[in-house]
């Protein structure tokens, strides 16, 4: 999993869950992220999305090590990397 959080340090992402879920629904991600101690809500949201749109979705253990990989000061639930 590492190798795929450094890919998001220096991919053109989109964090956060609303603008996430916008721009799966947009065909704009190829690749979505999602902390797994995230919002039960939040994760249904994110997993629908991806599942209409055929997005992938990466597992991160953690909000706070998928904010980090964002380069982000805060703990992040979703994020995704754009085409």
């Amino acid at each position: 999993c590492a190798f795929m959080l450094e890919k998001l340090k220096t991919a053109n992402k989109v964090v956060g869950t609303r603008r996430l879920v916008r721009a799966v629904q947009a065909g704009e991600i190829q690749e979505a992220y999602l902390a797994d101690d995230a919002d039960l809500f939040i994760l249904r949201q994110v997993k629908e999305a991806c599942a209409q749109a055929n997005v992938r979705i990466v597992s991160v253990e953690t909000m706070k090590a998928l904010g980090a990989a964002c380069g982000v000061e805060v703990p992040t639930a979703a994020a995704g990397i754009r085409r």
